[in-house]
């Protein structure tokens, strides 16, 4: 069996949008007069109860809160600082190697649709993928749900197609929709432990996709 998919979580995977979600979360706790522990993040990271757990975290630390202003407030701070943020490094050339291979793509994030549609317009990456599977459809990871969903869409068995991910959550989610996993972690997640994943890569750049392929491919 041949691989004929790519799928690709969104948030810090495709993009690093975590240093800016994880930024604005830190400013807001600060202007609170409190301080986000790591750790705290880390439990959360790709999946979609993040903004859940930071305002339950905020309310056993503080006390109550304007939730829709800090949630406003968020959004301005994100904003700003994606304004100018394009893909990962490499990442390109991954979605163009695939496509001359005929693989499909697709992306499978916990995010919104609102939020990664978005931003795959913004950086003209839309048309590229023929599937989109968002948190707000599907049940977040580490379920598999949004795997799932992909691979459906995109008409491939799960041996037949690779995840990206950039968080242990994610890994997950893929390695329980019966999918070989690549780890290729952000500045945020580098050091958490992706011992689960079939290969880790220190970014998109450090290994070229047929390299990827081939690997995998051998292996079988």
């Amino acid at each position: 069996m041949s691989f004929r998919a790519l799928i690709f979580d969104f948030d810090g995977t495709l993009v690093d949008t975590e240093s800016a979600v994880l930024a604005a979360w830190q400013g807001t706790f600060r202007e609170l007069g409190a301080e986000l522990p790591l750790e705290k993040w880390y439990e959360v990271i790709g999946t979609h109860s993040t903004t859940p757990a930071m305002f339950a975290l905020l309310t056993e630390l503080v006390g109550d809160h304007d939730q829709d202003l800090i949630r406003q407030a968020n959004r301005t701070r994100i904003l700003a600082r994606l304004e100018t943020e394009g893909v990962r490094e490499g990442v390109l050339d991954y979605l163009d190697v695939a496509t001359s291979h005929g693989l499909r793509l697709g992306v499978a994030s916990s995010s919104s649709i609102g939020w990664v549609r978005t931003h795959l317009e913004r950086l003209g990456m839309a048309e590229r993928f023929a599937s989109v599977a968002t948190g707000d459809r599907h049940a977040g990871k580490p379920r598999p749900d949004l795997y799932l969903a992909a691979l459906a869409e995109l008409e491939v068995e799960a041996g037949e197609a690779i995840a990206f991910e950039d968080s242990p959550h994610g890994v997950s989610a893929a390695k329980a929709a019966g999918m070989t996993c690549v780890a290729v972690p952000n500045p945020i997640t580098a050091g958490l432990d992706f011992s689960h994943a079939d290969l880790v890569l220190p970014g998109f750049d450090a290994k070229p996709l047929d390299e990827v392929l081939e690997l995998f491919t051998a292996k079988r």
